[in-house]
């Protein structure tokens, strides 16, 4: 059974605040299935933008680095990724230690 996405982002959320990083939901996207892009924020100008990807062979998960560099480049990536996919899902972490816990287990699956 999947988790829906909005399920999911809350725990994601729940889990960043367990380890006191800063996360908001910038982006709404469709409560059940709709794709998530995590936006992280290190305060210096600079930002990485992640989504997950599935192999359609093996069926693993992971989370790839999507875009990086300046936040402004990182914001025109997330801007075009919105327009492509009405049900997308973003979430922004504020970090400077550069901390997402998307490697965690239980964010990867």
């Amino acid at each position: 059974m999947r988790l829906t996405t909005d399920f999911w982002v809350h725990a994601y959320l729940a889990r960043l605040r367990g380890a006191d990083i800063p996360g908001f939901v910038t982006r709404h996207g469709d409560d059940t299935g709709g794709a998530v892009l995590v936006k992280l924020n290190t305060l210096d100008g600079n930002a990485r933008l992640f989504q997950r990807s599935f192999d359609l062979m093996t069926g693993a998960r992971a989370w790839v680095l999507l875009a990086e560099g300046d936040e402004a480049t990182v914001d025109v990536s997330v801007r075009k990724q919105s327009e492509f996919d009405p049900d997308l899902w973003v979430i922004e972490i504020e970090d400077r230690k550069g901390r997402h816990l998307l490697e965690e287990e239980g964010l990867a699956d």
